[in-house]
């Protein structure tokens, strides 16, 4: 089965081509980085802008590089949410008209979701030997813990309060000075830092709470760096401070949810946070499971990823290949309506 899958969640236009939800024949990829690096973040306007510039000649691109057509398709995996509302009406648009005009099935794919499936395509081993995980998703916009029995089911057991890890990755970057994105160059930095040099807060310390924090991490830096003609710290020093307390926070975490489910058969890390070599190496020494990673072109948002889980969508339940679905910035959509719909049948009840 061939699967189009479209994102255009944030700030790269992807499509890709993959058949049965393993195989990738092509996936292209348009950064928005040069773009938004000027103003030091993503601009949502821009970015939706520079979607519905780039994404007809992308389609057009990959379908010559495969030498396949449209009729070839199977179904088109699209963005659901979530994502920058803008962004995600121009992929979602462009791919239920690809669907109406040549009668094909369109999946709704939950984005934080996909990016398990951008390690999974790099996993040859069979699933019965994955599953269950437990599978992190650590990206600029998300910090989320699931337990999967299967590449499909998705149980979250934590999230985080406020920033997501890469998100803080790219603030303590920016009130350091460095380039947008700030996640790498702050990797960079730290590896020349010296350990314990610089203190920094544990965050949620507590072991009954299963949930990320980063807020407080974002304070303790600034702090730092406000006081470096006093203390004498080096920025190295203070970038390998946070890089520890911020990854570190997420192998106590993992150690706590391992406990809760004894059945796990491995670990699974994905999202751009997921390139960063020191989280490798600690995520390795932290557990004796096998622990799986996104090759690093699955690391950031990818079409291959959007595509392999609206392939198993798809074998699981092919009635909701429909087009009756709107886009979600934030929350599920169906959960939001619900939410919007009990809040206004209070107000109607009031005297």
């Amino acid at each position: 089965m061939l699967i189009l899958g479209i994102e255009s969640s944030c700030d790269e236009t992807a499509l890709a081509l993959v058949e049965d939800g393993k195989v990738v024949l092509s996936s292209l990829i348009a950064s928005q980085i040069a773009t938004h690096s000027r103003w030091g973040g993503v601009i949502p306007e821009i970015a939706a802008r520079e979607h519905l510039e780039a994404i007809r000649e992308m389609y057009q691109q990959l379908m010559s590089t495969t030498g396949k057509n449209l009729s070839d398709v199977d179904a088109i995996g699209v963005t659901q949410g979530p994502g920058l509302i803008g962004c995600l009406l121009v992929g979602a648009s462009f791919a239920k008209g690809l669907a109406q005009a040549a009668g094909k099935p369109v999946i709704a794919v939950n984005h934080v979701h996909a990016h398990v499936h951008g390690a999974l395509l790099g996993i040859e081993a069979p699933h019965e030997q994955i599953f269950p995980t437990l599978a992190l998703v650590v990206s600029g916009g998300h910090t989320n813990l699931y337990y999967m029995n299967s590449c499909i089911e998705f149980e979250l057991l934590a999230h985080t309060m406020d920033d997501a890890c890469g998100e803080s990755f790219d603030k303590v970057g920016k009130m350091m000075g460095l380039p947008y994105p700030g996640g790498p160059h702050v990797e960079s930095l730290a590896q020349k830092g010296t350990p314990e040099r610089v203190p920094m807060p544990r965050m949620v310390e507590r072991k009954s709470q299963l949930v990320f924090s980063y807020s407080g991490l974002k304070t303790a830096v600034a702090l730092a760096l406000k006081s470096m003609d006093k203390t004498g710290h080096r920025l190295e020093d203070i970038a390998h401070a946070f890089q520890e307390e911020a990854l570190g926070q997420i192998i106590r975490k993992l150690g706590i949810a391992l406990g809760m489910r004894p059945a796990t058969k491995s670990i699974i890390v994905a999202g751009g946070v997921a390139a960063n070599g020191r989280f490798r190496e600690l995520m390795k020494r932290a557990t004796a499971l096998p622990v799986w990673f996104p090759p690093l072109k699955y690391c950031s948002d990818n079409g291959a990823m959007i595509a392999s889980l609206a392939y198993f969508q798809h074998c699981s339940n092919p009635a909701t290949a429909a087009l009756e679905w709107d886009v979600f910035s934030r929350y599920p959509f169906e959960t939001l309506m619900t939410t919007l719909g009990t809040k206004n049948n209070e107000k109607q009840s009031i005297p």
